[in-house]
């Protein structure tokens, strides 16, 4: 019973804000944004970096100004592409024996349906 209490204090959610269909845009930016959620009490919340992932590119995002558990960012999509796979990553650090320890998430895939205006 002890290893299942000492998981359940460290789960972690990730929700995808961004909607599955968009209007295509002339400028080919694009906003993702995510929540994430996590009961870990060693988590050092400062450290908390979010990316979107799409292929082999990873496009930085920034918290929202008024709520500290969410991101977003804009990622440029080429205008002869129709659908966008990406999922979401976060790199942080908690407070480890004896010292920092590094960890990252990633979501589930998720895609990302450009349709005509």
């Amino acid at each position: 019973m002890f290893p299942l209490l000492v998981a359940g204090c460290a789960s972690t959610g990730i929700t995808n804000l961004t909607p599955s269909h968009l209007p295509r845009k002339d400028n080919g930016q694009y906003s993702f944004s995510v929540e994430w959620n996590s009961r870990q009490q060693s988590l050092i919340k400062d450290s908390i970096k979010s990316y979107v992932v799409v292929g082999l590119d990873q496009y930085p995002m920034q918290r929202t100004p008024l709520l500290t558990n969410r991101w977003e960012t804009l990622v440029p999509v080429p205008a002869d592409k129709d659908i966008v796979t990406y999922r979401y990553k976060f790199d942080y650090e908690y407070q480890g024996f004896p010292n920092r320890q590094a960890d990252s998430k990633l979501s589930k895939y998720y895609q990302l349906f450009i349709v005509a205006r």
